[in-house]
């Protein structure tokens, strides 16, 4: 029995997913052009439509199977969904004179959605058109400043509407609202993290077969977790760790014993200098990662060559990543990631991606039940381009040299103060901005250092980390004086959005 999420085109059709399996309930998520008989073989309990950037006034935008409506169902329509549902029956839209983006709050509520709930209820929103008048029968449960329809429900409860997003961290009785929707569905609430490691296991054992795989190893928690799940589905694998030279301080060491420590078949790629001469030149963070991601195909081309055959690559590739590099309908690229995106034609390898659809925690999570080692587990997420991203122009053994240095003073002070499990991640930016300073009475001509450290629950959003500012003076005194080609440390302030976590 599952919830079936209909995706509209929404940046946040995974957000909704997650979080109905953070209440216990198991979902699917299905195109718009999924028939009515194609729900049907998941043996439905609910229906949720996902939002999206589309228009009901557009031709062009997605259209469900009616049939879906007269299947006795309970519906939950959000954003472009909401705005779908009431088309369907018969409902009003209009043009907003303005896109309505980002908090707002509901000054009246009521009926089953928000049942619990008192006091303000700030939500999230992002939409154009708006409902002027709901179908015939149906009521208004909501309102806000800007909206007088922000949620309905239908004369018999079974179709409900929400003009926000309630899956997002920024609509804080989100969970309290879906769960209710859930209960008004009898939806079963059963479903645990070990459910969903055993349907990853299955659908690796399924989709690789006797064939052998080829691991991208990086040494993070997404590429270890990897590792292991293959072990644990049985799969014939050899995993590759490529030291591009853009790590952290220690770090090639590190993953080294590590994955050899947790039995994982692993064959080391020296490739520092190759790495280093395709970046030669190169300032432009989209070309610094497309310059990586040809070098990454090539090492694995020529590997797989020497060690195969092999049928498919496999990568920790994790839905965020996903959503920045393709975007969504009607939504942009922000960065792309090198491992994202596809292989080229003329690779020959399948690409094997098991976690593309969770997030972070959620890897950590089945990372647990695995077994993987805290140190690994916990660890703060890092770039597939390591520290080339962190370095903003040319990336050089100098100047990486500098950072690495810098950064590892600042990991390992936030591990002193008892800091770092506490964010989501902490980075240090190298910029080519210069800065004038004294040292011992002399003038000092150095580079000026970004410390940057965020909270998260999924890496979709971030805002920053209020570190104490005794931690900060530490810190910055400490770099200064052990890294003297860095003058002056600032401490970036930006949450996500606007800023990316990462500056590049």
């Amino acid at each position: 029995m599952s919830v079936v999420i209909l995706d509209l085109g929404s940046r946040y059709t995974q957000l909704v997913a997650r979080r109905i399996r953070e209440l216990h309930a198991y979902s699917v998520i299905l195109p718009a052009t999924a028939s009515a008989d194609e729900i049907h073989n998941y043996q439905p309990e609910a229906i949720v439509l996902s939002g999206g950037p589309a228009s009901v006034f557009d031709p062009q935008s997605p259209c469900l199977d009616p049939h879906i409506f007269s299947c006795g169902l309970p519906i939950l329509g959000i954003d472009y969904g909401m705005q779908y549902l009431v088309h369907h029956f018969g409902g009003r839209e209009e043009r907003g004179d303005r896109r309505e983006y980002g908090p707002a709050h509901l000054t009246r509520y009521g009926g089953s959605l928000f049942s619990g709930l008192s006091g303000d209820i700030q939500v999230w929103v992002s939409h154009a058109d708006i409902v002027s008048e709901p179908p015939r029968g149906w009521r208004v449960v909501a309102e806000t400043t800007e909206n007088p329809v922000a949620a309905v429900e239908s004369a018999d409860g079974r179709c409900l509407g929400v003009q926000f997003h309630p899956e997002v961290a920024h609509t804080p009785a989100g969970a309290i609202i879906l769960g209710n929707f859930l209960a008004s569905a009898n939806v079963s609430r059963d479903w645990t993290s070990e459910h969903s490691l055993d349907l990853l296991v299955r659908g690796v054992r399924e989709r690789v077969g006797d064939a052998r795989v080829l691991l991208a190893t990086s040494g993070g928690v997404d590429s270890s977790t990897l590792a292991l799940l293959l072990a644990r589905a049985g799969v014939d694998h050899t995993a590759i760790f490529v030291d591009h030279g853009l790590l952290r301080l220690g770090e090639p060491e590190e993953v080294e014993r590590t994955l050899r420590d947790l039995g994982v078949n692993l064959v080391t790629v020296e490739a520092a200098d190759r790495f280093l001469h395709a970046l030669k030149g190169i300032s432009s963070p989209e070309e610094k990662r497309r310059a990586i991601g040809r070098e990454f195909i090539a090492v694995f081309e020529e590997k797989a060559k020497e060690l195969g055959p092999f049928r498919f690559l496999a990568q920790g590739t994790v839905y965020p990543d996903v959503i920045e590099s393709t975007g969504c309908e009607g939504a942009g690229v922000i960065k792309s990631h090198h491992n994202v995106g596809g292989l080229p034609e003329t690779f020959g390898f399948q690409l094997l991606e098991p976690f593309r659809h969770l997030f972070k925690d959620e890897v950590r999570e089945i990372a647990r039940l695995l077994e993987l080692p805290d140190a690994i587990r916990r660890r703060h997420p890092f770039p597939g381009p390591g520290l080339a991203i962190r370095i903003l122009g040319e990336v050089t053994f100098k100047r990486l040299d500098i950072l690495r240095r810098a950064e590892a003073l600042f990991i390992r002070a936030l591990k002193e103060w008892g800091l770092y499990n506490e964010i989501w991640q902490a980075l240090a930016v190298l910029t080519p901005v210069r800065s004038v300073g004294v040292i011992e009475d002399e003038r000092h001509y150095g580079y000026v250092l970004a410390l940057r450290a965020v909270t998260s629950v999924d890496g979709m959003r971030a805002d920053w980390f209020p570190l104490p500012s005794g931690l900060l003076d530490e810190v910055a005194r400490q770099i200064i004086r052990r890294v003297p080609k860095i003058g002056r440390v600032v401490y970036d302030i930006t949450s996500k959005p606007p800023g990316t976590i990462e500056w590049e």
